[in-house]
């Protein structure tokens, strides 16, 4: 994990799309520029606009994917975990583990 956040937090990190990116290289080990790809794919953007930091923080506020500094009434923590997880359909333990406390099925 340590690498692949490294490399990505150049774009921000939770500020724009580094969190989603970093995360894709670990769990589809994915390369740093397939992953970059594939996000700003799935996000309906090119890939700069996955280093602006004005556009991504609507993008992500649009999306409730969270943000930096959330918003009254939009997705963080836990909440934001499990929309990244579903729109780039991947697993987060913690929004694994939330859903077998539960037992509900996203």
């Amino acid at each position: 994990m340590d690498l692949a956040y490294r490399m990505s937090i150049g774009m921000g990190g939770i500020g724009t799309a580094g969190d989603i990116v970093a995360r894709l290289q670990m769990t589809k080990r994915m390369k740093l520029d397939a992953a970059k790809e594939f996000v700003a794919k799935k996000l309906g953007v090119d890939q700069f606009t996955l280093h602006d930091t004005l556009q991504m923080r609507d993008l992500r506020d649009e999306l409730e994917l969270g943000s930096v500094t959330a918003l009254p009434g939009k997705a963080k923590g836990i909440e934001a975990k499990a929309r990244i997880a579903d729109l780039f359909d991947i697993k987060i333990n913690s929004v694994e583990r939330l859903k077998k406390k539960l037992s509900l099925d996203f």
